[in-house]
Formats: structure tokens, C-alpha cells, sequence
């Protein structure tokens, strides 16, 4: 069998200006996360990235991990496929319709670093909303496309696919949450709810064999738990 690891990237600038930078923590993940990956011996075939910026930077940091070990690494390739859902669009789109119920969240949603709880319990419901489908709205991508679009990112992964061969794929939590969906018939709203525990670099498994896919492990992070040090271990 074939294998394919899910690789959220490292932890992101959250509450900065562009949300699509590595913190100095989300570079730290991923050289721990190359570094675990030479001391095992991974082998890696290929390795795809989707085309974001904390994405490709993950991927680029790991993979020079491996080579600085003596480790193969093969070249980074780019899959939009595997980009994470807009999530500043969700917001935008179905806030309005949320203030009536809770008039703070502008002011907690502007201010999300200095108000984590209620930023997640507010986007968790916004989230609620859109994967329902009961609120698609005009420009705005349903979760029902989304899921359509990653979907032809693993079709094209095991099109191309040798049997026995084992590819990264360093994506984002939503995009993880899709492909547990999929791959388990796993509903939305539990699929998110396993979403909100997955850690930064941390590794899910797939096993292939031809078009048949099964989800051999979830969320691993021993990388980081090895190193005893629980700043390394973040969400967001």
C-alpha cells in the first residue's frame, strides 16, 4: 500500500495584518517536524503543497531539514487543491445575518487576538452555518464545493500514484477536515469538531491502494511532544 501524510502547516501570524506568514513558532514546528522525519528515515516520493504562502514555507522548511540530514527530499510541488477555504469570505458573508444574536462579535472578530474564546466560538458557529449549506450565499464558495475541489486534489494524488509510494502533502486544518469527511463519511459538524484539535505540523495518515483510500492515523504530533515543550504545541 501507498502512503499519503496530511501535514498542517506550522502556526500562522493569527491576529496580524496577513494571516499568511509563519509565526517564528510555525518555523520552529516545521524544522522540528524535517528533522523527525530524517531521524525516522522517511523516504519521501513526492511532496505537494497547496499554493499559500504558510503552506510553501512549511513544505520549503521541512524539506531542507531532510537534505541538511542526508535525507532525499524530492522538489516541492503546488496543488491549489490543497489550499485551505476562505475563511476571511465565510466571515465576511454570513456575519450580517449573525449580529441580531450576537452584537459583539464585529468588535471580537476585529480584535481576535486579544479575545481567543470568543473568536473561535464565534467562528465555529459561523462555520455551523456554512458547512449547513442553509446559507450559501452569491460569490461565496459552499462547503459543498470545497469539498469537491480537494476532492480532485486526492483524485489526481492517486492518479499518479505508484502502489507502494509515500507522499507529504503540507496543507491546512480545513482542508484536512474535508479529507476526513470524505474518506470516512465522517458528518461536517463532527468533521470540525476534530478540526479544532489539529495541531500545528501535525501528521494524519492515508493509506492507498489504486482509488481506495482509508485514514490510518490522526493529528500525530509526537514531534513536538518529544521536545517537552509546550509552546511548540499550538492550533491556530
Amino acid at each position: 500500500m501507498g502512503s499519503i501524510y496530511l501535514i498542517r502547516h506550522g502556526q500562522a501570524s493569527f491576529g496580524a495584518d496577513d494571516y499568511d506568514v509563519l509565526s517564528p513558532i510555525g518555523i520552529r514546528q516545521a524544522e522540528v517536524l524535517g528533522s523527525h522525519l530524517a531521524q525516522l528515515g522517511t523516504r519521501l516520493d513526492r511532496c505537494v503543497s497547496g499554493d499559500l504562502r504558510r503552506q510553501q514555507h512549511t513544505a520549503n522548511s521541512a524539506l531542507q531539514q531532510l537534505r541538511a540530514a542526508g535525507s532525499s527530499a524530492p522538489t516541492l510541488e503546488i496543488d491549489a487543491a490543497f489550499n485551505e477555504f476562505n475563511a476571511d469570505a465565510v466571515i465576511r458573508a454570513l456575519l450580517p445575518d449573525m449580529l441580531g444574536e450576537e452584537p459583539e462579535a464585529l468588535h471580537i472578530l476585529r480584535n481576535a487576538a486579544s479575545h481567543r474564546a470568543e473568536f473561535q466560538r464565534l467562528f465555529a458557529k459561523l462555520i455551523g452555518r456554512w458547512i449547513s449549506g442553509d446559507y450559501d450565499t452569491p460569490g461565496l464558495q459552499s462547503w459543498h464545493d470545497f469539498v469537491t475541489h480537494v476532492q480532485g486534489g486526492l483524485n489526481r494524488l492517486l492518479e499518479q500514484a505508484d502502489s507502494k509510494q509515500t507522499i507529504a502533502v503540507f496543507t491546512s486544518g480545513g482542508t484536512i477536515t474535508a479529507l476526513l469527511h470524505l474518506i470516512t463519511a465522517i458528518p461536517p459538524a463532527q468533521a470540525f469538531e476534530l478540526n479544532w484539535q489539529i495541531v500545528n505540523t501535525s501528521l494524519s495518515c492515508l493509506k492507498f491502494r489504486g482509488s481506495q483510500v482509508s485514514l490510518a492515523s490522526f493529528n500525530s504530533h509526537v514531534h513536538l511532544q518529544l521536545l517537552k515543550a509546550p509552546e511548540l504545541i499550538t492550533y491556530r
